[in-house]
């Protein structure tokens, strides 16, 4: 079986269950499956991500205006 056709049948299944916990475990088993995106950056990404924080916090800021001319 495919995982399309793997879904479909998890998806008949689920709507043919009428006990309410059962339904609430599966959805928090899905709930928890779910990938937050910080876990995919990589760890210089999110050392960068983290010393910007902190620059800001500081109060080290530059304008949308500068940022655009610096980049353009």
């Amino acid at each position: 079986m495919d995982i399309k056709t793997t879904k479909i049948e998890l998806v008949k299944a689920i709507l043919d269950i009428d006990n309410n916990e059962f339904i609430q475990r599966v959805a928090d088993f899905i709930n928890k499956e779910k990938i937050d995106f910080w876990n995919e950056l990589s760890l210089a990404e999110q050392n960068e991500i983290k010393q910007g924080i902190q620059e800001l916090d500081q109060g080290n800021k530059v304008s949308y205006d500068s940022f655009l001319k610096k980049i353009s």
